[in-house]
């Protein structure tokens, strides 16, 4: 079966085949002899706050609306493949499923971050427009599906943070020689500022911090970070997170696994990351303002913005380095087109709303 036609079961069934399952009321030990088991493999340290607890939720969201007809079991970071080999792990069969974030894949597929973030991008809300409505989703399928694998949006950290930093930034001038932990495309950005981009996973930035591998860490956003303990080392914590302005974590799930599943069952898979984006989305808004306040207020750590000069210089970058990813290969070129499709499309309204909107607000 075709991923194509995986996806259009999928569609098919859709939130009915979810809510007959629910109302059947079949306990686990009544339908034990057909249960199924996934594994999952992710990214993130066991129950991260943000990605890590999105991962264990959708596991758990997948058993409890199959009626354990489906269960997940949930492998973190290191425990079944190392944190950055989560795609191969599903294109491979070690994995029915992965949680994980499309930066990390860069070196396989030069647009594949972008379905996470890019520099200067799309906002979370934006990013959903763009791959329900305008045509990400089907090009992402696309790009995943030669390696037997269809993706899901399947929560979101929301708006990022730049990061942390052993020195005041006061400059472009700073960022010479300055190793930042950062994935993605930012890190190409940083590097074409003069810094030396290291690409850790989640799991090894606090103890790379603390050794002086790394200089500064761009992670995700308050909550995530206060939760590693960065503010344990260092005090400067700078924003605008103008690298990754939307935080989309992604299941993986292998198109052959998938197209295996009966039709409600695949229909669950679907919906149980459809409701985990929404509700990791709406816990980020929430646990970010609740962790930036004890981080100002417990451990008085100093949010500061970068520089003018380094975010002109960083745009700039940033929109070079999208150019050279669309001239990859045709498909990279589609991404790109489509993206910046979308960014200039809901750019009109945020100027027209959002952007006024908030400073009036403030005051």
């Amino acid at each position: 079966m075709t991923e194509s036609t995986t996806r259009r079961r999928i569609l098919a069934a859709g939130a009915g085949a979810v809510a007959g399952v629910a109302a059947t009321g079949l306990a686990s030990p009544a339908i034990a002899a057909g249960a199924i088991e996934w594994k999952m493999v992710t990214s993130w340290p066991k129950n991260l706050p943000g990605p890590g607890v999105s991962a264990e939720r959708l596991a758990q969201a997948i058993g409890r609306l199959s009626g354990g007809r489906l269960t997940v079991k949930v492998y973190a970071a290191g425990e079944l493949v190392p944190a950055l080999e989560c795609f191969d792990a599903v294109a491979g069969g070690t994995a029915e499923m992965a949680h994980t974030a499309s930066l990390y894949w860069a070196g396989k597929m030069a647009a594949a971050p972008i379905f996470t973030s890019a520099p200067f991008g799309l906002t979370p809300l934006e990013h959903l427009a763009w791959i329900d409505h305008g045509g990400g989703q089907a090009l992402w399928d696309e790009l995943y599906g030669g390696h037997g694998i269809k993706p899901f949006m399947a929560g979101n950290t929301g708006l990022s943070m730049a990061g942390w930093f052993r020195r005041e930034v006061t400059g472009l001038d700073d960022l010479k020689g300055l190793k930042i932990r950062i994935v993605g495309l930012g890190g190409e950005v940083f590097r074409r500022m003069g810094a030396t981009p290291v690409a850790l996973p989640p799991g090894e930035v606090f103890s790379a911090f603390q050794s002086g591998v790394v200089d500064a860490a761009e992670l995700l956003a308050p909550h995530s970070d206060l939760a590693v303990g960065l503010h344990r080392l260092t005090k400067f914590y700078y924003g605008p997170g103008f690298d990754k302005p939307n935080g989309t974590g992604e299941a993986l799930v292998s198109l052959r696994a998938l197209s295996a599943l009966p039709d409600d069952l695949a229909a669950i898979v679907a919906a149980a990351c459809r409701d985990e984006h929404a509700t990791a989305l709406g816990q980020a808004e929430w646990n970010n303002a609740t962790a930036l306040e004890t981080l100002v207020g417990v451990h008085g750590v100093r949010v500061l913005g970068l520089p003018g000069d380094v975010l002109v210089r960083a745009r700039g970058v940033a929109d070079e380095i999208l150019s050279e990813v669309a001239a990859r290969d045709a498909l990279s070129g589609r991404i790109v087109a489509s993206w910046r499709a979308a960014r200039t499309r809901t750019a009109a309204w945020a100027q027209a709303s959002l952007a006024p909107f908030l400073p009036a607000r403030f005051g």
